[in-house]
């Protein structure tokens, strides 16, 4: 599965959420670069527009505002081959510190739309398309981030059911985990009692590194790569 480069045939979609900031944003720019024509979702805008760019704003914790917004796109917006879910919230603290909300709205956004986006749109894509959900390596576990790490590994959880299920039409259902990566939730003042630490490659993950890895699970190459987690962490998770 590959995009089209300007001039070229009518290109591919993808819808990717997230699309305004971090590694959604990052995702967005290599799709386009690649040729795809992109679907994007977020609460703000993108800072770039594009010709191949058509965004639609959304709060993705609002389930019915998100439902709304995916019935003016499967009707407005043509045939998605691919979805990323890439958008994400990251609430930290250790024992005693977080609340119950902080885990809702993290579950919201990453589980619950996950699923809402799934569950309407993989019966539409077609035979051989692509879903790719943006886990953690936390989701291992990790001190002072249970709540965000629980969330997380239960993408995995849902992407290995998904991919057994929707096998048989060649859709594949991938995650990628990655580690402490140079966005703006890394430099994020709330998660200073938790800082990151910096792994043994001596620098974050840059987000286009994560970007040329959706890209690849997008690709022809990837189409007997599914239900897996791959981890990108610049070796954090070796130590």
């Amino acid at each position: 599965m590959t995009g089209a480069r300007d001039g070229g045939p009518t290109p591919r979609t993808a819808l990717l959420t997230g699309v305004s900031s971090g590694i959604g944003e990052a995702i967005g720019a290599a799709l386009l670069d690649a040729g795809w024509r992109v679907v994007g979702l977020s609460r703000t805008p993108p800072a770039t527009a594009h010709e191949r760019l058509v965004h639609f704003p959304v709060d993705l914790s609002d389930a019915a505002a998100l439902d709304g917004t995916l019935d003016r796109i499967l009707t407005a917006a043509g045939p998605v081959e691919a979805v990323v879910h890439a958008a994400g919230i990251l609430r930290v603290g250790r024992i005693g510190e977080q609340t119950l909300a902080d885990g809702a709205a993290m579950w919201r956004l990453h589980v619950e739309a996950a699923t809402q986006l799934v569950e309407r749109l993989a019966p539409r894509l077609p035979d051989g398309g692509r879903i790719v959900l943006l886990g953690s390596r936390t989701a291992a576990g990790a001190a002072g981030r249970a709540q965000y790490a629980a969330t997380k590994a239960a993408l995995t959880g849902l992407a290995r059911s998904w991919a057994m299920e929707l096998a048989p039409r060649r859709i594949t259902v991938n995650v990628i985990a990655p580690g402490a990566t140079d966005t703006p939730m890394l430099r994020d003042p709330g998660r200073a009692a938790v800082a990151p630490r910096l792994p043994p490659m001596g620098r974050f993950v840059d987000p286009a590194e994560i970007a040329a890895l959706a890209l690849f699970l997008l690709s022809p190459g990837a189409a007997s790569l599914t239900g897996q987690q791959i981890v990108v962490c610049g070796g954090a998770s070796l130590l």
